[in-house]
């Protein structure tokens, strides 16, 4: 026998060529096409709050690895750029830089470092920033401003569709006269309206989802549930009470719903390996979704829905697991 070394190492043992660095590469670049119309509507204002964002993650990644954990800094793999994009495009135009630090040094130190970095975390960093942000300073975080180019009524100025449909249902307006209040569905589509820099604008979200698809970054099963489940749910409570419920495309079209399919609940680590775990995980997030928002007490509820179910994905993998290779179906 040859008494050459042999390394012994965990799985995988055969390597593709994809890296993290490249993935993390054609995340950005699918959010692109969302930041620019973000740009166009919001201004200056759209530009700031990514850079901040972006660099603050980075920074503190890098601090965080070199003088707590004793650790070669992992900046270079481009997670935490990815984790400052996405949490940048969850905010309004015209948050405070202090708050949009606040929020990275929570999203990277908390949600991501503190449970040992990429890969080890449970729960979508970027979101865990977001969810902070939302429950600790829900002024700001739900001050938005009116899209440039965009002529709005005093009665929707700077209120997200989303919001002016909850604030009436709960001074019992009808859903069915508040809808006319709101931006046409085309108006949504393309993103003329209040919101978050990445609640505007799902022609420009699904042309990045178009990408990852064909990239191969992603799969259609996560995104493709989500908006499904909730297009029937929001479907099925609408044709039952029109006056109270909105039309299943306007839940489609409004709040963070199409950021959150594709690049939230899609994260790699916090997502079901296999692909009927995916569609458990996609219906779960459908149905929270909206349920909070018919019935809680937020306008919004994508960001919880993804959350609680991001807790489940371990047990997800454990019940629902691909066939192994070489398995043999039992008989009886």
């Amino acid at each position: 026998m040859d008494k050459k070394l042999l390394t012994v190492s965990l799985s995988p043992h055969l390597h593709g060529k994809e890296t993290t660095s490249k993935l993390m590469t054609g995340v950005v670049v699918a959010l692109i096409p969302a930041w620019l119309v973000s740009v166009y509507f919001f201004g200056w204002d759209a530009v700031i709050v990514p850079v901040v964002s972006i660099g603050s993650s980075v920074l503190f990644e890098f601090l965080i690895q070199k003088y707590l954990l004793g650790k070669k800094s992992s900046i270079q793999d481009g997670s935490a750029i990815v984790t400052g994009f996405l949490l940048a495009m969850t905010l309004p135009s015209n948050i405070s830089p202090w708050l949009v630090i606040l929020g990275a040094l929570v999203a990277i130190g908390v949600g991501k470092m503190s449970f040992g970095g990429l890969g080890n975390n449970p729960f979508n960093p970027a979101l865990v920033g977001r969810v902070f942000l939302f429950i600790s300073f829900p002024v700001q975080l739900t001050r938005y401003p009116n899209p440039n180019h965009i002529i709005i009524s005093d009665a929707v100025s700077g209120a997200t569709p989303l919001g002016l449909l909850k604030e009436g249902m709960r001074n019992g307006e009808a859903v069915s006269g508040l809808l006319d209040q709101v931006p046409s569905h085309m108006q949504m589509f393309i993103g003329a309206m209040s919101g978050s820099m990445g609640e505007i604008a799902a022609a420009a979200i699904l042309l990045g989802f178009i990408y990852l698809l064909v990239k191969k970054i992603i799969t259609w099963h996560i995104p493709v549930t989500i908006l499904t489940t909730v297009f029937l749910f929001a479907g099925i409570l609408w044709l039952a009470n029109p006056r109270n419920n909105a039309d299943p495309l306007f839940h489609l079209l409004t709040g963070g719903l199409m950021l959150g399919s594709v690049f939230m609940a899609t994260d790699y680590v916090t997502s079901p390996m296999s692909k009927k775990g995916m569609i458990y995980y996609g219906i779960g997030i459908g149905l929270i979704t909206v349920i909070i928002r018919r019935y809680g007490a937020y306008p919004e509820g994508v960001q919880f829905a993804i959350l609680i179910m991001n807790a489940f994905v371990p047990i997800i993998n454990m019940y629902i697991k691909p066939k192994r290779f070489g398995e043999v179906k039992k008989n009886g």
